[in-house]
């Protein structure tokens, strides 16, 4: 992860672009531009008023790598050690909505990087909105299905604790 300050529109955008540049998409039998890793983008600001109190705040932007069957996606190799690491951090992922979701006691955040990177995110006061793709295509029904469930499970997610 890297940590840069920013002074303009352009500096953002600049970050951006090399985020996506240090990102893996591959062709798979599901998707011709299959995104291979997660993308997080934090951007933290602070103000300070005229009396001297400061406020910062952070907002990260989240592009989730999709979950895939490796028998659909026809993947081998690295890009199967891709399908599987994502999977397993998706599954994280979901392991957190549920706890959070059943006001569980524990929430188990340090289950996967993106979970840990993620815990500010879903917890405390944050503001949380997710938005989800999912593929009209009559073959991709289960894999739409799975998104539409979870994204189900993530909108009974109350955040203050």
């Amino acid at each position: 992860m890297t940590m840069k300050p920013v002074a303009s529109p352009e500096d953002v955008e600049e970050m951006l672009t090399t985020g996506s540049s240090n990102r893996t998409v591959a062709c798979t039998d599901m998707n011709a531009h299959s995104s291979r890793s997660h993308l997080l983008v934090q951007i933290y600001g602070t103000i300070t008023t005229t009396e001297g109190k400061s406020t910062t705040s952070a907002i990260t932007l989240v592009d989730l790598a999709g979950s895939e069957r490796l028998a659909k996606s026809g993947v081998s190799g690295d890009r199967a050690k891709e399908a599987i690491a994502i999977n397993k951090s998706l599954a994280a992922l979901g392991d957190v909505i549920n706890a959070r979701a059943s006001k569980s006691s524990h929430t188990p955040f340090r289950n996967s990087t993106l979970t840990h990177l993620l815990q500010d995110s879903l917890s405390g006061d944050s503001k949380t909105l997710m938005l989800m793709q999912i593929n009209p295509c009559k073959d991709h029904v289960e894999e739409s299905m799975c998104s539409l469930q979870f994204g189900a499970r993530v909108n009974n997610v109350e955040m203050k604790k």
